[in-house]
């Protein structure tokens, strides 16, 4: 059974009247990447802000890495690394030379680790380039190399990729799953780009106005979102007999409102309907399905802003 790398109970943080974290209960295992999804607003980033020390909760626990009390918890912030907002580089300074400065302040003690994570970003050819001259992508891939300087086990990452080019987008994730695969280190993002969280995590937690409305694995999700034909009709009792007995199929939930999710037969709706109505019973629709990520998260919160 895979260790727990981080557990909330309750965490909640208030600004006077506004309740920006509301009782939140999260559960993230080691090697997980978690795919924190929600609205601006929703609360992900004072979540995250709370974990990372950077903001103090109005009540309730954090556990990271089994650490609960305040030394505990700072202790444990160590074996993190963390970019909620951009971090401060020196605009006339080189990426190595960046790094340097940070490496000395941190109190990292092998030298090599500047080259070893410009590699693994894939900055160990820009030179003497100047931070100021560096695009989107390439000043993200700094951020990600200076989370990495002090080897963390566990990676929060609020909105990265958010700016970033297809291109950059692209070498982001895969530095990223290099990092889970390779290294085994538990991630935490947050992203507006669903279709991207979907190629990265194994793991959501869909939050809305300041609540944790859902945590769902990935293999969980996949069951969700498996096609099906949408049959709405005058008896479901009815035509659930007909289903199974007719059209020898047992992979079906029957809805409230008389509508009954087939997963069997279906690129064929046109042979279900027939059977249905020859047997009795009248379909007033009949749909084939397919959700993703993006449909599942506007049908949890109600729709957009």
């Amino acid at each position: 059974m895979k260790k727990i790398v981080l557990k909330t109970n309750n965490l909640s943080k208030r600004y006077g009247k506004y309740l920006a974290a509301n009782n939140i209960n999260i559960e993230i295992k080691r090697g997980e990447i978690y795919g924190l999804i929600g609205k601006n607003g929703a609360g992900k980033t004072t979540l995250l802000k709370m974990i990372t020390g950077l903001t103090v909760p109005s009540s309730g626990e954090i556990e990271l890495f089994g650490e609960t009390s305040v030394s505990g918890l700072n202790n444990s912030r160590m074996r993190t690394g963390a970019i909620i907002e951009s971090p401060s580089f020196f605009p006339y300074l080189s990426a190595k030379k960046n790094l340097e400065h940070y490496r000395i302040q941190r109190g990292v003690a092998e030298k090599k680790f500047v080259d070893e994570v410009l590699q693994f970003v894939g900055l160990q050819s820009v030179g003497n380039k100047k931070f100021r001259d560096f695009s989107l992508g390439m000043k993200q891939r700094l951020g990600l190399a200076l989370t990495l300087l002090s080897s963390p086990d566990l990676l929060i990452l609020d909105e990265p990729i958010n700016g970033l080019d297809p291109t950059g987008i692209i070498e982001f994730r895969e530095i990223l799953l290099k990092l889970n695969r390779e290294r085994n280190i538990t991630i935490i993002i947050s992203s507006h780009i669903l279709e991207e969280l979907s190629q990265l995590a194994t793991t959501y937690g869909f939050i809305n106005n300041g609540k944790l409305i859902e945590q769902i694995s990935v293999e969980e999700l996949k069951e969700k979102f498996k096609k099906s034909i949408s049959i709405k009709v005058d008896d479901a009792k009815k035509a659930s007999t007909i289903i199974e007995n007719q059209l020898k199929c047992n992979k079906y939930e029957i809805l409230p409102n008389n509508e009954i999710k087939l997963y069997e037969k279906i690129d064929i709706p046109d042979i279900v309907n027939k059977t249905l109505v020859e047997n009795g019973v009248m379909v007033s629709s009949i749909n084939q399905v397919s959700v993703n990520l993006e449909d599942y998260f506007i049908d949890l919160v109600g729709g957009v802003n």
